[in-house]
């Protein structure tokens, strides 16, 4: 009876107070613009709980921007293993989805997809704030309900 109240208290946790950690994979940087307003005065994350980390390990969130490089490859992966089960990933921008007009360059290693599940898509090139905070909201719901891949690769184990 404890453990299910307890992880009851948990996943409702999750969704009131996501802690969010974001990841530049090789973007341009305008979803990274896009992403600071959502933390400011303006837009307020923390007013529907959201709350920035510095590190992946506090994190249940993760955001990624701009496409998956040589370079970010390895970094991307390592820091998605960093963040602690159960976690979402939240992909924003086109770049992510598809390397939107890096596509086809020898140095893009393609869509985030290839490298961590990702549990939500932010489309646009840059998307809008209003967006993102959407996304963190709709990724803390599926963390409280169990639907992130993650928590249905760990429930397959």
């Amino acid at each position: 009876m404890k453990k299910n109240l307890f992880s009851k208290l948990i996943s409702v946790s999750r969704r009131r107070s996501p802690w969010v950690y974001r990841v530049n994979a090789g973007s341009c940087n305008g979803c990274d613009i896009e992403v600071a307003p959502c933390f400011s005065p303006r837009y307020d994350g923390e007013q529907v709980g959201a709350l920035l980390q510095g590190s992946p390990k506090h994190a249940d969130i993760l955001l990624i921007s701009g496409p998956i490089t040589l370079r970010t490859k390895a970094m991307v992966k390592d820091i998605y293993e960093q963040i602690p089960s159960p976690k979402a990933v939240v992909a924003i921008g086109s770049c992510p989805a598809s390397g939107n007009v890096f596509s086809g360059s020898p140095t893009i290693v393609g869509s985030a997809e290839a490298i961590i599940p990702v549990d939500l898509y932010v489309p646009g090139c840059p998307p809008r704030p209003q967006e993102i905070l959407d996304a963190i909201q709709k990724a803390a719901i599926m963390l409280e309900n169990g639907e992130t891949r993650s928590q249905k690769e760990d429930s397959n184990d």
